[in-house]
């Protein structure tokens, strides 16, 4: 008998433990080397684990067990045969495009190591949605309550949630309310106890104030309606707003550094270059990722590397580096309905710009009332680096080169003065 111990790899520098989030195989099942067996949760990020062999495996953590980086969590004994049956199954489980292929052992009835599953009283994965499956009820807000899992042990499968689509929710179902008062409670995952305790730190630590401004976006709308085909065709990549509002920020950053800035103990750093955090929505929460030297790409680089990695935090394989070392952070709480809103700051940075939906308001241009597609937009900042002063000036310069796209091409100036050498 031949036993491999396999232990909590480090998901990254600084972090000494993990949570166990969610086990996607059972004690005594039979896994392929490669094959995700659990995903656990650090304070940055959802990592899922891999079996480093193939075999039996006993589970030595619970789920929702913190366990410490370099114990062992699982042993594989490497020398168990493999189960006929197992290699068909597997094929079938591909093709449902799920992430736990032993999950869908018993839903094919084929044999499993597992001598009696049957008498198997414990069910922790009872209710709980596989990847696949939590993907697409997020997508379609349908809640675990709505589904009856049929996966091993109760687990939510993909196919799961697509019958019950077909068949319909009744109104009652699809509104979440049962006529009862009942109470369910769920544990927070260490991911957003550490957001949870990183907000209120940045409350409570920094002198946060927030300045506003509005931005009129018909110039970017005429840009985009009339190049979106064509830049989609030639870059492979959809023109959207970020990559606009992200490049009118590194333009404003060169010319308010402190904004770009950070304290450390009795000093300000300041950085020569923009790495702009791009908070995007997954299912673990609020995610942030870096996009490096900002300053340097053009708008397709930009949303190339945005979508990049939009889909890695979509898909739980965002990693702790992907979300680190940010200088600024821009959030769009408009592709969510926010008309207004005052976002936090992510610390260590010292400012972050909000931006929310467009809506057409009345404006005056030129002395005559117009109908204008306006985004309100937001910075908050930490005043104790950033004066009032430097955080308007910049919201200012924004609102100015979002107006006047070809700015962000002469670098926030205006394209008669750069003709003039002024």
């Amino acid at each position: 008998m031949s036993v491999l111990e396999m232990k909590v790899p480090s998901p990254g520098e600084s972090i000494s433990e993990v949570e166990i989030a969610t086990w996607s195989v059972s004690d005594g099942d039979y896994v392929e080397k490669d094959q995700v067996i659990a995903e656990v949760d650090s304070d940055k990020a959802t990592l899922e684990l891999p079996a480093e062999a193939s075999g039996s495996i006993t589970l030595k953590a619970a789920e929702g067990d913190v366990v410490k980086v370099g114990q062992v969590v699982c042993l594989i004994d490497t020398s168990a045969a493999k189960p006929e049956g197992l290699a068909s199954s597997k094929v079938e489980s591909k093709t449902e495009e799920v992430k736990a292929p032993a999950a869908q052992v018993v839903e094919t009835k084929t044999v499993t190591p597992n001598p009696d599953p049957v008498k198997k009283e414990v069910s922790y994965a009872s209710g709980i949605p596989s990847p696949a499956a939590a993907k697409i009820m997020s997508e379609n807000g349908i809640s675990t309550n709505q589904i009856s899992g049929t996966g091993k042990d109760g687990r939510i499968t993909k196919q799961d949630v697509v019958n019950a689509m077909s068949a319909g929710f009744s109104s009652q179902a699809a509104q979440g309310w049962g006529g009862t008062r009942n109470q369910n409670r769920e544990k927070m995952s260490m991911l957003r106890r550490k957001i949870a305790e990183r907000l209120v730190s940045v409350k409570n630590e920094t002198a946060m104030l927030t300045t506003f401004n509005e931005v009129d976006m018909k110039p970017i709308m005429d840009i985009r309606s009339k190049y979106k085909d064509a830049f989609s065709k030639h870059h492979e990549v959809n023109l959207g707003f970020m990559s606009f509002f992200t490049k009118a920020v590194t333009e404003a950053l060169k010319l308010f550094p402190a904004v770009n800035a950070q304290i450390d103990g009795q000093e300000m750093v300041f950085h020569d270059y923009a790495d702009i955090g791009i908070a995007v929505s997954s299912p673990k929460g609020l995610m942030v990722p870096v996009v490096r030297n900002a300053e340097q790409m053009s708008l397709a680089e930009i949303e190339r590397e945005i979508k990049r990695l939009a889909v890695k935090a979509r898909d739980g394989k965002i990693t702790p580096d992907d979300m680190t070392g940010g200088t600024f952070t821009i959030t769009n709480g408009g592709v969510f309905g926010s008309m207004l809103s005052t976002p936090i700051i992510n610390p260590p940075q010292s400012a972050i710009l909000g931006m929310h939906n467009v809506v057409e308001r009345p404006v005056a241009i030129q002395g005559k009332v117009e109908i204008r597609p306006i985004m309100y937009v937001a910075l908050s900042y930490d005043h104790r680096i950033i004066d009032g002063k430097e955080s308007v000036g910049f919201l200012v310069k924004v609102k100015e080169m979002l107006e006047n796209p070809e700015r962000m091409i002469f670098g926030s100036k205006d394209p008669m003065e750069v003709l003039l050498g002024l």
